[in-house]
């Protein structure tokens, strides 16, 4: 018999990798764990996984097909410097990019992009309605991703309350979703999603068993498509509870759920072969 194909579609931000404000480490500074810095950004140190960690994942990409599932644009995501081999198909832009050899695939990008067109309010209306809705004093940058989906970048000590709900609600009566995740605030359009392009992928390989981690709201419907899914103590879904048949809510915090996220992955693996 041959062994199963595995197909791993992991987010990354708070996922897999964590900024210095995002790591979380409870313990002792003699006893914190000796971190592999993995993203630079204008020459400083910006994201970072444990070592044990990353050997983890170099395992994990000799053993299965891993694939970086990010909101990231591509050139955000060309930034990382994972452990283990190349990647071979990357999802970038929440699934409006599909990565292959580093290549975005045009085909699936142009199937995507006629999707929103026809589903939901176009872009440039909710970037006009966040810019004027929002105030200078704790907005600090309005940014379109990749021409698919906004963010706006605050100050979270001076973001008034009741500001992302009202704004969540006007979205989803216009077909988007709106998600909080530390100091970014996204407006991603529902047909915009990473198990699209998760789906797609495992139609081209063949996979046998998907299996998938995530964080945030933008990761719910990618947990929920695959086989078995993960997610961290930390994060949108866990403050508020989300689960879901077939998914495992971890304790851990920070960048020991990267750790443990990695661990249950490669069991998983090895459970299959």
């Amino acid at each position: 018999m041959t062994s199963p194909k595995v197909l791993v579609a992991s987010d990354l931000d708070r996922t897999l990798i964590y900024s210095a404000a995002a790591l979380a480490l409870p313990l002792p500074d003699e006893r914190a764990p000796r971190l592999l810095c993995v993203e630079v950004y204008e020459s400083r140190p910006l994201s970072y996984m444990t070592e044990t960690a990353a050997a983890l994942l170099a395992e994990l990409g000799e053993t299965a097909l891993f694939v970086p599932t990010t909101t990231r644009t591509r050139q955000q995501y060309r930034r990382i410097q994972l452990p283990g081999p190349a990647p071979k198909f990357a999802i970038c832009a929440n699934g409006g990019h599909l990565l292959v050899d580093g290549a975005s695939d045009p085909e699936w990008h142009a199937q995507v992009t006629e999707r929103l067109a026809g589903e939901c309010a176009p872009l440039a209306e909710v970037r006009d309605h966040m810019t004027a809705t929002s105030d200078p004093a704790w907005v600090r940058k309005h940014r379109v991703a990749e021409d698919l989906f906004a963010y706006v970048v605050v100050e979270r000590e001076l973001l008034p309350e009741d500001w992302v709900k009202e704004l969540a609600v006007w979205a989803e009566n216009r077909g988007w979703t709106v998600s909080l995740q530390g100091r970014k605030i996204y407006a991603v359009p529902k047909p915009l999603t990473k198990s699209a392009a998760m789906h797609e992928i495992a139609r081209r390989t063949g996979a046998d068993l998907t299996l998938a981690a995530g964080d945030s709201l933008l990761d719910a419907d990618l947990l929920l498509a695959a086989d078995r899914g993960w997610r961290p103590g930390h994060g949108e879904l866990a403050d508020v509870g989300w689960t879901a048949p077939g998914i495992t809510s971890l304790p851990e915090r920070g960048v020991a759920a990267g750790e443990r996220i990695l661990r249950e992955f490669l069991r998983e693996v090895r459970e299959a072969r």
